[in-house]
């Protein structure tokens, strides 16, 4: 690591002084991974999410406790079952210069609910019975249940009606009616937007190597650049004179998930003893230079759905020890897992460190790192018997269903680890009809008590976000989920 900074510390200066600023008409943002669909109906990976965000406007989104407020329209509950949505009369413009009617959010909740538009958005919608219009400003949402928490569900950014009947292709075309609008596509690594408000432009450059995104930060060549730096980096740019470092406690979840379907990973035992093997806090403490927090559920307990009195899987060898042994391993039968994990150098880092603790109770682990897209989409495909990810932005309960209820297998939901468990589903069907927040707040910290005794994950913690940017770059907002609301505001000072 030291020859690392030495290489930082040479290149930049050699890079400042030799080489020109990249034009000042652009503020230009590094990315570890490319986003893969502009198209928010389709939409799965983070980076696509966060940009979407930019690009679209949606009918609610959500305050800093997590509970849904108006955005493009205000809402109703006529009956249980029953939600009208009145449009706003303003910020109604899509890109192309058409108004956003109750037609175009008609055209784009019909369009996920089409089973054969095959969206990874109808599970979570599927209470949807029908959709019914009046003029041009009111949608009238019917359920087939009660779901008190239904207008938290309505944040897919709205699409125009009249490009969809055309099938636009919105997956590298975006056109939508947010803060930001498309100009171009160029290659899978450069992204340009507008901003709509003063005609700033934005590029967003894939650049996979964390010190390469340093250096061009260093040299002018981007002008921020948020999170996936791994902590030593950290300390050094905090160092830079020239430079700003920001950071504030984030929500997203990061954890192992499992094959259940597997011989070794199905076993309940066995995913245990990878609790009680991993050394979270000396995890947290020693390599992520405590930028994160212990997680034992999703949510965190400030979440109003969150639990906060779940009992930690503290590092206990004996334990890991014991219930190995009691599942039919020992040194001549050791268990053998294959842990799948992105090629990101810190991701790496992060999974050797949990293969040697693993270790340490005799389960041997071959670490296989893959590009995003590969890693990605072998878990999408369920060939894996152990990875590690994140959930990021995840924002209303909805998810529980989406990841844990049996009826979610892929195609119908991500719970692509094919977990089943009745006293789950149980749990989720009770909660999403429950009639008040308190009540449903109650059942949710039942689901999770009971997740964390049948680890269909093993938690691991919520890591800070950061933000690093040069020194002229100013008024950006960091928020918890690390969306990117934040370029709404941001100037950048020409330098003198």
């Amino acid at each position: 690591m030291i020859n690392l900074l030495r290489l930082l510390v040479l290149c930049g200066v050699t890079l400042l002084v030799a080489c020109e600023q990249a034009s000042e008409d652009v503020i230009r943002m590094g990315l570890a991974n490319a986003p893969v669909n502009l198209d928010p109906r389709f939409t799965t990976d983070a980076t696509s999410t966060r940009i979407n965000r930019l690009l679209y406007c949606r009918l609610v989104d959500f305050d800093s406790a997590n509970r849904p407020v108006p955005a493009l329209a205000q809402w109703q509950q006529l009956s249980p079952i029953h939600y009208r949505f009145i449009l706003n009369r303003e910020g109604r413009k899509f890109h192309h210069g058409a108004q956003l009617t109750a037609r175009d959010v008609k055209a784009t909740y019909d369009f996920i609910l089409d089973p054969d538009s095959a969206s990874p958005h109808r599970t979570a919608l599927n209470m949807i019975d029908r959709i019914e219009i009046q003029g041009d400003e009111q949608i009238d949402f019917f359920l087939t249940r009660v779901d008190p928490l239904f207008p938290a569900y309505l944040v897919i950014g709205i699409l125009p009606a009249d490009l969809m009947s055309k099938k636009h292709p919105f997956r590298d075309q975006p056109v939508g009616s947010g803060f930001f609008q498309f100009i171009a596509w160029p290659e899978e690594g450069r992204l340009r937007l507008k901003r709509r408000r003063d005609g700033q432009l934005f590029e967003f450059l894939k650049v996979s190597e964390a010190t390469v995104r340093i250096l061009k930060l260093l040299r002018g060549e981007v002008d921020l650049i948020q999170n996936d730096l791994p902590p030593e980096l950290l300390a050094y740019l905090k160092q830079k004179e020239r430079v700003q470092v920001e950071q504030t406690a984030g929500s997203n979840f990061s954890y192992l998930g499992f094959n259940l379907q597997d011989v070794d990973t199905g076993q309940l035992a066995v995913r245990q003893a990878v609790a009680y093997a991993i050394d979270r806090e000396a995890i947290i403490h020693y390599v992520m230079q405590d930028a994160a927090q212990q997680a034992q559920a999703i949510f965190p307990p400030s979440h109003w759905a969150g639990a906060g009195d779940l009992p930690p899987y503290d590092r206990d060898l004996k334990k890991a020890r014991v219930l190995l042994h009691a599942a039919g391993y020992d040194e001549q039968h050791p268990l053998r897992l294959v842990y799948k994990t992105s090629s990101d150098p810190f991701r790496v880092r992060l999974a050797t460190v949990i293969q040697s603790q693993l270790a340490e109770v005799g389960i041997e682990v071959d670490l296989r790192s893959y590009d995003w897209a590969t890693v990605y989409g072998d878990i999408k495909a369920g060939r894996f018997q152990m990875y590690s990810l994140a959930w990021v932005g995840v924002k209303t309960p909805d998810i529980f269903r989406y990841i844990f209820h049996s009826d979610s297998v892929p195609p119908n939901g991500a719970n692509r680890g094919r977990f089943k468990d009745a006293e789950v589903d149980r749990l989720i069907e009770q909660a999403e009809v429950a009639m008040d927040e308190g009540q449903q707040a109650m059942l949710y910290r039942q689901l999770q008590r009971r997740l964390l005794q049948t680890l269909p994950y093993v938690p691991l913690w919520y890591e800070n976000q950061v933000v690093v940017s040069r020194h002229n770059i100013q008024g950006y907002h960091l928020a918890s989920d690390g969306n990117y609301d934040g370029l709404n505001h941001i100037e950048r000072h020409i330098e003198q």
